[in-house]
């Protein structure tokens, strides 16, 4: 994103920068373990340095990159002890989400959720995989908003970008599959079936888990 699109935004100056740089770590623009000076970004974006140093303590805390003493930041790389830890938070978050959806969810929300999942399924079916990322976003965005409970919905909101990270790695490994689940999930949310929307939302989880960690 160049200077003059970043300035179109309208949203405070730190985070559209942060922002910028987030989405160029999820495209695959800077690579894991890559180094990020804050003299260049501020050069690219047309900024001071002083939004660029505010978006690196930002990232840094959604775990996309690593600050180091007197080297500055680097592009963060997920080890398979940070991708197993961060599984089981989401495993046991995401089930409590598809619980209180089930639960608390209105019949409009139900029929959105399905909606996604269905253009999840037809996609994967159609191995068109572009718009399966933000997809699956908004699946799992609208469950939590149906789920009613703010500090969830906050606690998963600081996971949801290295969540994305990880999906983006391992998209094309079970596509198919991952979108079954995801309509499962929303059959279940929308029968107000609490129990077996927890069951199946855990289980998804731990077959992205080994997707990634055993693929």
């Amino acid at each position: 994103m160049d200077s003059k699109s970043l300035g179109k935004l309208h949203k405070p100056l730190r985070r559209a920068v942060t922002d910028a740089i987030r989405e160029s770590i999820l495209s695959g623009r800077y690579a894991p373990g890559e180094r990020l000076y804050e003299d260049r970004l501020a050069n690219e974006f047309g900024v001071s340095r002083n939004p660029v140093r505010e978006s690196f303590q930002a990232l840094a805390a959604e775990s996309f990159i690593e600050l180091e003493p007197r080297r500055g930041a680097r592009v963060a790389e997920i080890d398979r002890r940070r991708a197993q830890e961060l599984f089981e938070v989401r495993g046991a978050l995401e089930g409590l989400v598809a619980a209180l959806a089930a639960e608390r969810g209105k019949q409009t929300s139900s029929f959105a959720l399905m909606s996604i999942a269905e253009a999840g399924v037809d996609s994967a079916a159609r191995g068109d995989l572009d718009d399966l990322p933000m997809l699956n976003t908004r699946f799992h965005d609208l469950l939590a908003d149906m789920a009613g409970n703010r500090l969830l919905t906050e606690t998963l909101a600081q996971l949801s970008g290295v969540i994305r990270w990880i999906y983006a790695a391992r998209l094309t490994d079970r596509v198919d599959g991952s979108w079954a689940e995801h309509r499962a999930i929303a059959t279940a949310v929308g029968a107000g079936q609490a129990m077996l929307a927890r069951s199946l939302a855990e289980d998804h989880v731990g077959a992205a888990r080994a997707a990634y960690l055993d693929g």
